[in-house]
């Protein structure tokens, strides 16, 4: 009988047990949700004008809203508008005391709201900003969480045009910092602050691709303003773009180089050969231009000058100059066959007047022939004698001290002409040149662009 009573006993806590198990599976919990919402959201309960008291419920202390964000992508970054498009999830999270609710034991996490007009939200808008729009496919791309504390989680997917000035006096060797700016409208400090959260309050997306720049890296900081309204809370991200140089060397500076090289090439032609040296003069001159024009419209015009300014003046430059070359050896070509010219009769007046003086001086010796008698020549002759004067350059030439030899004319004396030695020299001077502006550019804006980082 005894064990009857136990077994009896057992079935009956048993069968409570299971009862209650029952009732507790029967609670809808999202009828608890609603009327939670209604509990501390009803008509006449809450109003969202009000902003939330201060740390523990301080009505005369700051709201304190805790802020951070993950960059989803950047699309693009314009040099000539100055601005960057990018695309982010932007959260804030505060406390209001009025939405703390009970949460059954611990079995309600957190309440969910899509519409962000129910409570009271922080008048935070982005100072630097020039355009943006918020994300509505398939549903509005926000939601605000309440916990049982009162906390509130605010997240939304946004859009942003943001301005980035930037100093291009490096173009394309340089590095930019872009900011993005957040601050309050209309609350001052006194009654709402803006903080950083703890930890991790920036976060970026793997694998963030870029077309033309890598981000470096981002610092956050604080950007708090003072106007004749007093003082606003204000945050900030600075985020540190390098430019990608390969592009720019495969797009310009190859070609300039080559377009420089190709310009040389004159200087192995024919001085004779007109049509084609000025062809390959003014063809790698409008080229030239054109490469200059083209990459300065895709750029702002500013008040500097930017270090692809330089390349490409200097670039321009050297190919004027060949062009010029090849002028100033077809001036020299014309005024050296005049003088080969000029020349070439002087020596021939010379030669006959050297030939009639020889005549003379037989005719003489044989009028003395002729008349039998032997008159004494006068051992110094006059100083219009033309065979005096010839012997006397000879011995002049003779007394001469020899010359040490000059490597540099020898070497020219190779070349009969004027216009020739000007080729000659052109082809080792202007790479020589553009060699040395080479070394002194790329020294230059490599050593300040390590100096800027």
């Amino acid at each position: 009988m005894g064990s009857g009573h136990y077994f009896w006993a057992i079935f009956y806590f048993a069968s409570l047990c299971s009862a209650s198990l029952a009732n507790n599976a029967k609670i809808n919990f999202r009828e608890k949700e609603k009327k939670v919402l209604d509990q501390i959201l009803g008509a006449g309960k809450y109003d969202a004008r009000i902003r939330p008291s201060g740390i523990n419920g301080t009505a005369n202390l700051a709201t304190m809203v805790k802020v951070n964000m993950f960059l989803r992508s950047i699309s693009k970054i314009d040099d000539y508008k100055m601005e960057y498009s990018v695309q982010l999830t932007f959260r804030e999270q505060w406390t209001d005391e009025r939405l703390k609710f009970d949460d059954i034991q611990g079995r309600l996490k957190y309440l969910t709201l899509t519409e962000a007009n129910r409570v009271w939200m922080p008048d935070l808008f982005f100072s630097n900003e020039k355009e943006g729009h918020f994300h509505n496919i398939i549903m509005p791309n926000v939601y605000i969480r309440i916990f049982p504390n009162g906390s509130v989680l605010y997240s939304i997917r946004i859009s942003l045009t943001l301005a980035c000035p930037m100093n291009l006096k490096l173009y394309p060797l340089d590095r930019q910092i872009c900011s993005l700016r957040m601050a309050s409208y209309g609350w001052t400090t006194n009654d709402l602050v803006f903080l950083w959260k703890e930890g991790d309050p920036v976060q970026v997306v793997k694998n963030l691709h870029l077309p033309r720049f890598t981000l470096e890296k981002f610092l956050t900081d604080y950007c708090n303003s003072k106007t004749n309204t007093g003082e606003y809370s204000c945050l900030k991200v600075d985020l540190l773009f390098k430019r990608e140089f390969s592009y720019y060397l495969i797009q310009i500076y190859i070609p300039c180089c080559m377009l420089v090289i190709v310009s040389w090439v004159s200087f192995w032609l024919d001085q004779g050969a007109v049509p084609a040296r000025v062809s390959l003069g003014v063809t790698t001159l409008l080229t030239m231009a054109t490469q200059t024009s083209g990459i300065n419209a895709s750029l702002p015009p500013v008040s500097y000058t930017k270090a692809i300014d330089v390349w490409t003046g200097v670039c321009l430059t050297f190919v004027f100059g060949a062009l010029l070359e090849f002028a100033l050896v077809n001036y020299a070509s014309r005024s050296g066959s005049n003088k080969s010219n000029m020349h070439k009769e002087n020596m021939k007046k010379k030669r006959r007047d050297l030939e009639q003086a020889s005549l003379d001086a037989a005719s003489d010796l044989l009028d003395t022939d002729s008349n039998a008698t032997f008159a004494m020549k006068p051992l110094v002759r006059h100083p219009g004698d033309p065979l005096a004067l010839e012997k006397r350059l000879q011995c002049e030439v003779h007394m001469q001290a020899p010359k040490r030899p000059n490597c540099c004319k020898t070497w020219l004396s190779k070349f009969p002409t004027r216009s020739k030695r000007i080729d000659v020299i052109s082809r080792i001077t202007f790479p020589l040149v553009f060699a040395l502006f080479n070394l002194v550019y790329w020294s230059t804006y490599l050593f300040r662009e390590e100096e800027d980082e």
